[in-house]
């Protein structure tokens, strides 16, 4: 695996690190590449060396915690709801700056919520049978999005009124919840 230099990796995570903070004081569309230029202290120049602008950055930032999540749900597929969701609500509470950003602040990113929403849908698709059981003849679809919604909606409110519950306590309500209805 190659070397990468540390600067770079400064400069990146410093880049980041502005965004997130620019996004909690205004609309995305309203910042500029000298906003975080300025916040990052940064070139200009460096911003273009690693991203080819403001939405290119963004998109990486928001695809390394969507690939972040996909793994953890991957290495919880043999866990129950509970143990799995548990994973989940520390990543999201371990990065609680960007994840309250993307889905409760004014600045907000609506590209973000959709995507979320689709890996949630891909990640309870694995899970939900509708060939037996209690979900036997409700149609896939409308059961996965279902979920889905309804857990993005509660980490939603969780982040939104700065997590009124520690996350060990929505980890355990919402596996609860999903062992209920999966």
């Amino acid at each position: 695996m190659p070397k990468v230099d540390r600067r770079i990796l400064k400069s990146q995570q410093a880049l980041k690190k502005a965004v997130i903070e620019l996004m909690d004081e205004k609309n995305f569309d309203d910042i500029t590449i000298q906003d975080l230029s300025d916040r990052a202290n940064v070139s200009r120049g460096t911003i273009y060396l690693h991203y080819m602008d403001k939405y290119d950055l963004l998109d990486k930032l928001i695809e390394t915690h969507i690939e972040e999540l996909r793994a953890i749900c991957l290495s919880a597929a043999e866990m129950d709801f509970i143990d799995s969701t548990l994973l989940c609500t520390e990543y999201l509470d371990r990065n609680y700056s960007f994840f309250s950003t993307m889905l409760a602040s004014k600045g907000g990113a609506p590209y973000f919520q959709n995507r979320y929403l689709n890996f949630l849908i891909e990640e309870f698709r694995i899970e939900v049978d509708v060939t037996q059981g209690k979900n036997q003849g409700i149609d896939e679809e409308v059961i996965v999005r279902f979920i889905a919604s309804a857990y993005e909606g509660i980490v939603e409110w969780w982040l939104r009124n700065e997590r009124p519950i520690p996350h060990e306590v929505l980890a355990k309500q919402l596996g609860e919840l999903l062992e209920r209805n999966i």
